[in-house]
């Protein structure tokens, strides 16, 4: 059956500069009533699912974080002074379940200092600590996201599963209940053979959400459906971590990965969802934010053309389920 989008990601300020034109500056200035009304039109459309893409930021010469920590100083331009407790609390209210991530705690550019950083590290499971002390009693904290990602080319670098297997064992250390998940790409570069199945077996992790890449060009829709057949019998093979798409919902203004990030068009999506439905458990996008807007939504963020997309995802959604969206 023809899956639909099951959640997405989730920021308060998109880590490249130029993709991020259309909703950073607006998401800085939201007040507590505007984050809360994002998460309600995310549950409206289906979604059961957000991950948090960080909980701070670093470039090489700025750093901030998104609760109150002393790792480093809060986005003091941010109308909203605690969105992780309002993104929790109305995930609460809506049945939501929350990842939050354990990054950047170190310039997000430089994935592999990041996994191997014995700073970045002690920073991260300071974060984690301090985020569970604060945030542990909600029940939508579901877990955690790994977002240092690493490219399978063709299989992980070992440096990525000490990193995800350490992390794995922090979180488990703070809360055995958690689930933890990853999103690494490489999709179409990646060897679901013996040896990759053995690294599956090695990943402590729950759920690994691969990235399609169709957003940024590196994959085409009607070529996912054989990637993700050979990954589902890896990970049954393997018998460890739930398979999950995370699926890209946008395109670019103009250069991939140097201009802004746009709502694609519907059809594309569909085929998006055809290729990758037979295989995976559960489809997550990337991202809600920026790409979709709810008609008359008081929390609008993103290129105009997303409250198109949200009424063609709805018109989609009840084409598949026989029930439309709020």
């Amino acid at each position: 059956m023809l899956k639909t989008i099951e959640g997405t990601w989730f920021e308060f300020w998109h880590h490249n500069i130029p993709e991020g034109k259309y909703w950073n500056p607006i998401c800085r200035h939201f007040t507590e009533e505007q984050w809360r009304a994002k998460v309600d039109e995310i549950h409206g459309v289906g979604m059961k699912y957000i991950v948090l893409m960080c909980t701070s930021m670093v470039y090489d010469s700025y750093a901030e974080s998104y609760f109150p920590t002393d790792i480093y100083p809060f986005a003091g331009e941010m109308a909203c002074k605690n969105p992780i407790e309002i993104l929790l609390d109305e995930a609460d209210k809506c049945g939501i379940k929350v990842f939050i991530s354990c990054g950047f705690y170190g310039n997000w550019e430089h994935t592999l200092e990041n996994m191997t950083s014995e700073d970045v590290t002690q920073r991260a499971f300071q974060a984690m600590t301090e985020l569970t002390k604060y945030y542990g009693h909600h029940a939508s904290f579901y877990g955690w996201y790994f977002p240092d990602e690493t490219c399978i080319d063709p299989y992980f670098l070992e440096e990525f599963i000490t990193y995800v297997n350490r992390y794995s064992a922090f979180a488990h250390q703070l809360d055995a209940t958690k689930k933890t998940l990853i999103a690494p790409y490489g999709t179409n570069l990646l060897k679901a053979d013996e040896t990759y199945i053995e690294q599956l077996k090695r990943l402590d992790v729950d759920i690994v959400a691969y990235q399609d890449e169709i957003g940024v060009q590196k994959s085409k829709p009607e070529e996912t459906a054989a990637y993700y057949a050979a990954l589902r019998k890896a990970h049954d093979a393997a018998g460890r971590s739930a398979l999950w798409a995370d699926m890209e919902v946008f395109e670019f203004e103009d250069e991939v990965y140097r201009s802004a990030l746009i709502p694609a068009c519907m059809e594309r999506v569909e085929r998006q969802l055809q290729s990758i439905s037979p295989y995976v458990d559960t489809v997550l996008c990337y991202q809600y934010l920026g790409i979709f807007n709810r008609p008359g939504t008081i929390a609008f963020c993103g290129h105009p053309e997303s409250i198109r997309y949200y009424n063609e995802y709805c018109d989609f959604v009840e084409k598949v389920t026989g029930k439309r969206p709020k």
